[in-house]
């Protein structure tokens, strides 16, 4: 008998691979729209996005891990998500070129992390999960962003 337990996921495309963070991150998905731009960020920062009359720091997450930028399609959606950074939380937004779907796995079909082979760094992959549509990187929230990263990012949205 084994001791695992569910994992609730929300997994999203960026290009052809496919990525998951746990529901329990995910404050809203919104639909794309430019983000007021914030000066002096780093690369991936995109500004601000109200959501509710609140600003939510929004990034581009393909840039983050790596990637080439994104080019926004009537797909693309903001993921709200809680970020712990430390010992507090950072609400973000990512953008991402598709939202698919939630879905339960549990935890024993959760392999590590593979070092070789791929593209991104292999800092955030929390683990990756085999499906039969291929494979799933679920991304480790807390290790996106440094402590000091996050600090920056703070700084600028509120600047």
């Amino acid at each position: 008998m084994s001791n695992a337990t569910e994992l609730q996921l929300v997994t999203f495309g960026l290009g052809a691979e496919i990525f998951a963070v746990p529901v329990c991150l995910v404050r809203e998905i919104l639909d794309y729209k430019e983000a007021f731009r914030i000066p002096n960020g780093p690369d991936y920062l995109l500004g601000l996005t109200e959501m509710r009359g609140q600003g939510v720091t929004t990034i581009d997450f393909r840039l983050r891990l790596g990637l080439s930028p994104f080019e926004p399609t009537p797909a693309t959606r903001i993921l709200v998500v809680d970020v712990p950074v430390g010992n507090r939380v950072l609400m973000l937004g990512l953008v991402v070129d598709r939202v698919l779907e939630v879905c339960s796995v549990s935890t024993d079909q959760v392999d590590a992390a593979p070092d070789i082979g791929v593209r991104w760094s292999s800092d955030y992959i929390g683990g990756v999960i085999k499906r039969a549509e291929g494979f799933v990187v679920l991304v480790e929230m807390s290790k996106i962003f440094s402590t000091e990263e996050a600090r920056v990012l703070e700084a600028r949205a509120a600047a």
